[in-house]
């Protein structure tokens, strides 16, 4: 049995008083501005070699998972990622409105076939009034899952059943099973899972082309395929992992990657966010200010 025991960090302030001459040559103490900057950089640097190695990598230690009655880990909880990669899957800069992120893809780079990289150029541009999720629409996958919104995990040996706080969306993951033949087109595609060790494993396809796949103007095609892995690291944490794959659009399969964080509030549940009511609300709301009196 592994044993984490909580140690409690204490900062004790050092003062250092560093003599310099001035232009005459006389010796004299620092200011006790650049006194406070050169404490408080030690105090960082001091800080910083405290943090655990684990926290550092990322690599977080293993406890003992929660299971199902039938052995699997169980996911079952609430969740929600704590990135930007709902404004750009890429490296960005803040900007009014949009607060600066490191990338959740693989090397950062999406493979995009010349035609589709002018596309996503084309819909950068008009983000504001181009963007599905500005109509409402179902944001689709992968991108539901990192919208600023929680969601629920319900799972069964047969099912997985995903519960979305955004426009109340809900996805059924069948377990294995085929994915249901002819040319279907759905926001959510049609979701397919087996479990590969302590890993579930996601294969999506069956999607239309009216979703993104960020705020920035990343973009796919009916032809969309996706495999998603998830994987419990810790009774709260779970490692997510996409490959793309789109014909029509890349050049080849690509990566995003990120953990979702368990909520751990007292009665989490997940709520509600209307978007279609509240803009029908602020429709409304122009027309009785703009009406003639």
């Amino acid at each position: 049995m592994t044993i984490f025991r909580a140690t409690r960090l204490v900062a004790t302030p050092v003062v250092v008083f560093v003599q310099r001459r001035d232009r005459r040559g006389r010796r004299g103490n620092l200011s006790q501005k650049k006194l406070g900057v050169l404490c408080a950089s030690a105090l960082s640097v001091t800080l910083m070699g405290t943090i655990p190695g684990w926290a550092q990598t990322g690599a977080a230690p293993r406890g003992p998972l929660p299971r199902t009655h039938d052995g699997k880990p169980d996911l079952s909880g609430v969740w929600q990622v704590l990135n930007t990669a709902v404004w750009d899957l890429q490296d960005h800069s803040a900007a009014l409105g949009v607060p600066a992120g490191q990338g959740v893809v693989e090397g950062n780079e999406i493979p995009y076939q010349p035609w589709a990289l002018a596309k996503k150029q084309e819909n950068f541009k008009n983000r504001r009034t181009a963007d599905p999720e500005a109509k409402c629409f179902l944001p689709g996958v992968p991108r539901i899952t990192y919208t600023p919104y929680p969601f629920q995990i319900v799972q069964t040996p047969t099912h997985v059943a995903m519960l979305y706080e955004y426009v109340h969306a809900s996805r059924n993951i069948f377990m294995n099973s085929e994915h249901l033949s002819g040319v279907i087109e759905w926001y959510m595609g049609d979701s397919r899972g087996r479990w590969e060790g302590e890993t579930l494993v996601v294969d999506v396809k069956h999607f239309t082309d009216q979703t993104w796949l960020d705020r920035a103007g990343n973009f796919h095609s009916e032809a969309l395929h996706l495999v998603e892995r998830y994987i419990l690291v810790t009774p709260d944490h779970i490692d997510y992992e996409v490959t793309v794959e789109d014909p029509k659009v890349f050049t080849r399969p690509w990566k995003i990657r990120m953990p979702l964080y368990r909520r751990k509030e007292l009665n989490v549940r997940i709520l509600e966010y209307e978007c279609y009511a509240y803009v029908q609300e602020e429709d409304a709301r122009r027309r009785a200010t703009s009406a003639p009196k």
